[in-house]
């Protein structure tokens, strides 16, 4: 499967596909992994649209992000779920592109009206924003930059469960990074913050858009220096160092989180 973004329609193909999203959920049909609907699909579900917002091209497929007019209106065998219950069970490109879908539609619903007056917004042509015609402000898709970071000492990591989790899943740290700061300032504070080690040799190792509701996710890999944990007790309820070999459960691959500590377990398997 492939998704290629695009701010607008450019090609002559008359396929399309459909992604209704309703208050951060998706549209999913009967016991089936989430997918994008088909015109046929999207018809039987019954849904009126209330607004559309092309994303790109999804195999081939001229791709929208739909806010049902009347989303409780639905065609038996349908029903709304989060993206959280589709892990495991959707590839990282579908997630990525129903995560894009979760974000437009939310900034188009953030932004119908201008955050300084108070006047109504419109859609900028030749750009994803909202601008208001009074204040000439814009408004675009809300991104909050994040970093992620498995902490490693040897054949142990450092994992931590939250406090927020609602299974005993265990993963590696994050926070968001401040106004002002560096990211890799970012890193060592929210170590030092969350579980009271110090840590060394960051090493950058992927990203990933996170749409709960709208983070950047900035991957690293991190040595451990000096100091035993020591958990905040507020955001971490528990911290451990474990054995690549002897793992809790932990995040799945579509998630940064799960690549960073499964790279950190095959670099272990090949020594």
């Amino acid at each position: 499967m492939s998704f290629i973004p695009a701010l607008r329609p450019t090609r002559t193909t008359s396929e399309r596909c459909f992604i209704p999203v309703y208050n951060g959920q998706l549209l999913t049909y009967r016991e089936e992994a989430w997918q994008p609907f088909n015109e046929a699909r999207l018809a039987e579900a019954g849904l009126a649209i209330a607004s559309q917002h092309f994303l790109g091209y999804f195999n081939e497929y001229a791709c929208w992000a739909v806010e049902p007019a009347s989303p409780e209106t639905l065609a038996a065998d349908y029903q709304w779920l989060g993206l959280r219950s589709q892990m495991g069970l959707i590839d990282e490109e579908q997630c990525l592109l129903a995560g894009r879908a979760l974000q437009i539609v939310q900034w188009h619903l953030d932004h119908k009206f201008c955050g300084r007056c108070g006047r109504a917004t419109d859609y900028d042509e030749n750009d994803r924003s909202k601008v208001c015609s009074h204040c000439i402000l814009r408004f675009y898709p809300r991104l909050s930059p994040c970093v992620i970071v498995l902490i490693t000492r040897g054949d142990e990591c450092l994992l931590a469960r939250h406090a927020r989790a609602t299974r005993p899943l265990y993963t590696a740290l994050a926070g968001f990074i401040e106004a002002g700061e560096r990211i890799e300032e970012t890193v060592h504070r929210e170590v030092m913050e969350e579980v009271g080690v110090k840590v060394q040799s960051l090493r950058y190792f992927d990203s990933q858009p996170w749409p709960f509701p709208g983070q950047l996710m900035l991957g690293f890999h991190a040595q451990w220096l000096e100091g035993d944990i020591q958990i905040d007790g507020d955001e971490i309820i528990d911290a451990q160092w474990w054995r690549y070999d002897s793992l809790p459960l932990v995040p799945p691959l579509t998630t940064l989180a799960g690549q960073l500590i499964n790279h950190f377990v095959q670099s272990r398997c090949q020594i």
